[in-house]
């Protein structure tokens, strides 16, 4: 079967995964921005999306490139700032995925979610303004309100903090050697 690693990654916690999965299956990586109809000819494609805003970033332009999914393998992994292992969090990715992607491919799917990281001197000013709102929006909250991501946000607001972690892949490598 031939396979495709295709990503999308605005400041490049996901472009890092992508590379180092890629490195590990000897799978090609590529940009969802060059990713055309030549997806059509891969049996098992796997898309890694940073998360930006609740959506995965370039996901739902790649999918729609694959005229046919019968017979293939798709494997969706997130990256994004908070914990893939809370509930909540997971919840309300996959919850995101699901408005992203049709029915059909979201059930057939098998979805991963790795860990990112952030470097707010790096932020373009419309994602640091976003960010910037969303902490004062959750910094006057009540503890008992908080959920873990806005205690992660506020504890990691205005710096430069990295939660990859390249272990994390194994699963996706299981599944791709499925």
């Amino acid at each position: 079967m031939n396979s495709i690693i295709v990503y999308g990654s605005h400041y490049g916690a996901t472009k890092q995964y992508a590379e180092e999965l890629s490195k590990r299956t000897n799978i090609k990586a590529i940009s969802f921005r060059k990713v055309n109809q030549q997806i059509n000819d891969y049996d098992n494609i796997i898309y890694l999306g940073g998360l930006y805003a609740g959506g995965v970033l370039g996901m739902s332009k790649t999918i729609k490139k694959i005229n046919n999914i019968s017979g293939k393998k798709i494997i969706i992994a997130t990256v994004g700032l908070s914990d893939p292992t809370d509930e909540v969090n997971k919840n309300n990715i996959r919850n995101n995925i699901k408005n992203q992607i049709s029915k059909e491919v979201f059930e057939k799917a098998e979805i991963f979610h790795l860990r990112g990281g952030i470097d707010y001197s790096k932020l373009n000013f419309a994602h640091k303004t976003m960010m910037k709102l969303l902490y004062n929006a959750v910094k006057n909250l009540p503890e008992e309100k908080q959920t873990a991501e806005d205690k992660a946000m506020i504890k990691t607001y205005n710096k430069k903090v990295s939660f990859i972690n390249f272990s994390d892949l194994d699963k996706i490598i299981n599944e791709v050697q499925k």
